[in-house]
């Protein structure tokens, strides 16, 4: 359901952009029509639908009668006129933005592992909060600069969630990870979390099940005797950083010792190794871990004669 919002809220964006770009070049009245202002009212439901899976993990999801409310809005771009019907649009989406920063602010235990991403999505948070308020008060705004502003507020969105997404191609799952730590109540009470992190960090350098390119986070808390959420709390209370994130790092640290012993390895084989499942995902890991590629680090750290031991991760 998550996924099909999604493609709504593209679709109704993709919508938006070709009626503003045939207002703003050929002064078609597209603008003007009904269908443009019901666009409007799908946008904020979309992706109000499409985010509350990755930002309240812990909450059931909902119901398909609740998410056909979702939709009920748009009917009133028929019934209001336009005049009365755009404001109201803007002021729906400024509630919906309401929830998102209330979201946002739930994950503030996570703001140091997630600095850079948050002031990026921040900054269109603030574009799309004033393109809401401007929206309220359209009427205090020539049309032509209004849909010019508008237009340049959705690009400038989709350029600065594509560079947040370009940084940490995992974003939504460690997202996801850290709002479900953040909300759900202590599932560690009886848990010896010292001796956990000890058999954690043990059976992953003893059996290096990272390089089992299908572990689960059920599947490592079975072994450990853990359920799946107590081992998503430990990693993230203890280890301050997501089940994801913990596992691309373990894969990334068992990929440089392999980089440097094994010479003559190829990158790709290197990467399947140690559990990644393509070039692709080991290259986004190794860069946004290390800041290089794979091969830029084999070439920085050639020379070295010594392959200094460093365990995964130590806990915190």
């Amino acid at each position: 359901m998550a996924r099909a919002a999604g493609l709504v809220l593209l679709l109704a964006l993709a919508l938006l952009q070709g009626a503003h770009f045939a207002h703003l070049q050929f002064d078609r009245a597209w603008t003007e029509s009904a269908w443009y202002r019901a666009t409007l009212y799908i946008v904020a439901p979309a992706f109000f639908v499409f985010s509350r899976p990755i930002l309240q993990p812990q909450v059931p999801d909902l119901p398909g009668w609740k998410i056909g409310v979702q939709a009920l809005p748009a009917l009133l771009a028929w019934a209001l006129p336009g005049s009365l019907a755009v404001p109201v649009a803007f002021a729906l989406g400024a509630a919906y933005l309401a929830w998102l920063a209330r979201q946002l602010y739930a994950l503030r235990g996570g703001r140091a592992d997630f600095r850079l991403e948050l002031l990026l999505l921040g900054v269109a948070f603030a574009v799309a909060l004033g393109v809401a308020v401007l929206g309220v008060q359209v009427e205090a705004v020539p049309h032509r600069l209004f849909l010019s502003l508008y237009a340049s507020a959705i690009g400038l969105a989709f350029v600065l969630v594509q560079v947040t997404l370009g940084l940490r191609p995992q974003l939504s799952d460690e997202v996801r990870e850290t709002a479900r730590a953040s909300y759900a109540h202590t599932t560690l009470a009886k848990v010896d979390c010292a001796d956990a992190l000890a058999r954690l960090e043990a059976l992953m350098q003893s059996q290096r099940l990272y390089t089992d390119p299908d572990l689960s986070l059920a599947g490592l808390a079975s072994q450990l005797g853990l359920g799946a959420h107590q081992l998503s709390e430990l990693v993230n209370s203890r280890l301050g950083k997501g089940f994801s994130r913990y596992l691309r790092e373990c894969r990334v640290d068992a990929a440089k010792a392999m980089l440097l012993a094994e010479p003559r390895a190829s990158v790709l084989s290197v990467g399947l190794s140690v559990g990644f499942t393509s070039q692709s995902n080991f290259y986004e890991a190794f860069r946004e871990i290390e800041g290089s590629t794979p091969g830029q680090y084999r070439k920085l750290h050639a020379a070295s004669h010594t392959l200094p031991h460093q365990p995964p991760h130590q806990p915190r």
